[in-house]
């Protein structure tokens, strides 16, 4: 997987699968090959999404009322 790709590509890309694989159209290689790269999307995203999670959970607001990163050891 690229490490440049971004969530929002790599969303669209799975979404392309999706609709491609519920055709059921191509071989059934080409199919194997697309679901398994479905699955390395997946996965992709749901990093992407567990990484900005962690990074929400961690936004506090400062007495003052703007937001900071607090260390949650």
């Amino acid at each position: 997987m690229k490490e440049l790709m971004t969530f929002e590509k790599a969303l669209e890309e799975l979404e392309t699968i999706v609709k491609k694989l519920e055709l059921a159209q191509d071989s059934l290689e080409n199919s194997i090959a697309l679901y398994e790269k479905g699955v390395q999307l997946k996965k992709f995203c749901e990093e992407k999404l567990k990484d900005a999670t962690l990074k929400i959970e961690k936004i506090s607001l400062s007495s003052n009322g703007t937001p900071e990163l607090v260390d949650q050891i």
